[in-house]
C-alpha cells in the first residue's frame, strides 16, 4: 500500500507548474543556459514523455514477474524529439491528462498489487510502491530545475537589457 503522503504528492506535486510558469514569457521557458543543458520547457516536455514510459513501466509490474526495467533515458527515446517539439501548453495539457491516468491507476490498487517488484537496473528489486516513490522524486528533482531555468533565462534576459 502507498503511504498517505506518496497518495497526496502523486495528486498535488504538479499543482506547482503554473505558478512556476506564471508570467514566464516564451522565450524565457524555452532559453537553455549557456551549457547548453535543458530549458524549463524541455524539463517540462522529459516529465510528461516520462508519464507515459511510467505508465507502461506501471503495466509490466503488474502484468509481468519481476520486470528488469532499465534506467530511462529522453535522448535514447525515439519519442522524445517529438516531445521535445511539443508547445508548453500542450506539454502540460498531456503531462496533467497523463497524471490523471497514473492517479486512477494507483487509487485502484491493492496492497498485493503495490507490492509487485520491478527490477530497476542500479537499485534492483523495487516495489510498485517503491516505483511511485522515486518517480516522485525523479519529478521533483526536475520540477526544482525548472524554477532554476526560469531564474537563470530571467536574469539572463536582465542583464541583456541593462544599458
Amino acid at each position: 500500500m502507498l503511504i498517505p503522503s506518496t497518495c497526496l504528492r502523486l495528486e498535488t506535486q504538479l499543482d506547482v507548474v503554473p505558478l512556476l510558469l506564471n508570467g514566464s514569457r516564451p522565450e524565457i521557458v524555452m532559453a537553455r543556459p549557456a551549457s547548453g543543458q535543458w530549458s524549463a520547457h524541455e524539463h517540462l516536455a522529459h516529465l510528461a514523455c516520462h508519464h507515459a514510459v511510467f505508465l507502461e513501466r506501471l503495466q509490466q509490474i503488474l502484468h509481468e514477474h519481476r520486470p528488469p526495467l532499465g534506467r530511462y533515458r529522453a535522448e535514447e527515446d525515439p519519442a522524445w524529439p517529438e516531445w521535445s517539439r511539443l508547445s508548453t501548453e500542450e506539454v502540460f495539457g498531456r503531462l496533467t491528462a497523463q497524471r490523471a491516468d497514473i492517479v486512477q491507476l494507483i487509487k485502484g490498487l491493492s496492497e498485493a498489487q503495490t507490492s509487485r517488484v520491478g527490477v530497476h537496473s542500479l537499485f534492483g528489486d523495487m516495489s510498485l510502491a517503491h516505483w511511485v516513490e522515486f518517480f516522485l522524486l525523479h519529478e521533483a528533482h526536475h520540477l526544482y530545475t525548472v524554477m532554476i531555468r526560469l531564474g537563470q533565462a530571467t536574469q539572463a534576459l536582465r542583464l541583456e537589457q541593462a544599458p
